[in-house]
């Protein structure tokens, strides 16, 4: 299921993470030949720039427990009007981050047009489902699923972590309590990826542009996406990255997408976002035949 007009959507945030460089992750994606790539998929790729975010050095971290919230939730907003209009026109929205807080406006926008919450496959390395009580750092890049949650943007029935392997004692309780489906890379390994793909889409899906991909590239192993806001050795393989995304296309669910965490300050040449719009053209619908 190959959509006809793709539109992009980036975001130069980095204000949700301890360690800067994310905030290029937008133009490393562009730089890796996005556009062309799409253009080769047949697909009518619309670019609408970048979200106007504040820098560091421009504001102040507010509060601690949820460092620059009120300038994350400015930007968000910014993005989920974007998203919306999106929709509405009849795009299929790609959100490039920027650092995971991004999640919270482009769900934002998902959810508001479809008039409700969309089934989700987090891709990540970590929960991301902190609280600014429950966060050891005060980092809201750690908490864009709770945040979403608690705006209904997002049904905990109807979501599914897949690569955990780093995860907060707050988080693993918020995960069994809310009753969310989690595949952590213990799971991967001793089922499959294929027996995860099939329960997370099951899960996730409820027809057509019924589900997002929230892929952090730090779910990746570090050996394949070395260029992450967070790096944790471990992780999903290159194959098996692919596997995931060819299958999110052939379900034929997917209505949105986002790809986040791309630190080019920390990639060689540029391999972490070149993987990334491999990823991209795997969801979209390229095949090998």
């Amino acid at each position: 299921m190959t959509p006809q007009r793709v539109d992009v959507i980036g975001v130069p945030m980095d204000l949700g993470a301890d360690r800067r460089g994310v905030d290029m992750g937008p133009s490393a994606i562009r730089y890796a030949g996005l556009q062309a790539a799409l253009d080769r998929l047949g697909i009518t790729a619309v670019d609408r720039g970048n979200i106007p975010v504040r820098v560091a050095e421009s504001a102040s971290i507010e509060e601690a427990s949820a460092k620059y919230l009120p300038i994350i939730a400015e930007a968000c907003a910014l993005l989920a009007d974007a998203v919306a209009d999106v929709i509405g026109t009849g795009g299929f929205p790609l959100v490039l981050g920027g650092d995971h807080s991004i999640a919270i406006g482009t769900l934002a926008g998902v959810a508001r047009t479809r008039g409700r919450a969309p089934g989700v496959i987090w891709v990540d390395a970590h929960g991301d489902i902190n609280t600014p009580l429950t966060s050891p750092t005060g980092n809201v890049h750690g908490m864009p699923v709770h945040f979403a949650m608690e705006a209904h943007d997002v049904s905990p029935e109807r979501m599914v972590f897949i690569g955990l392997r780093d995860v907060d004692e707050g988080e693993k309780r918020a995960i069994r309590d809310l009753g969310v489906r989690a595949f952590t890379m213990s799971d991967i390994d001793r089922i499959g990826m294929a027996r995860v793909i099939d329960e997370a889409l099951a899960i996730a899906c409820d027809g057509p542009a019924s589900l997002h991909v929230s892929f952090d590239m730090d779910g990746i192993d570090p050996t394949e996406a070395p260029g992450v806001g967070t790096p944790v050795r471990g992780g999903i393989s290159y194959r098996e990255a692919h596997f995931l995304m060819e299958a999110v296309a052939s379900s034929g669910a997917l209505g949105s997408l986002e790809i986040t965490e791309i630190n080019p300050i920390l990639d060689r040449q540029n391999q972490t976002a070149i993987l990334a719009v491999e990823l991209i053209l795997s969801a979209l619908g390229k095949t090998t035949l």
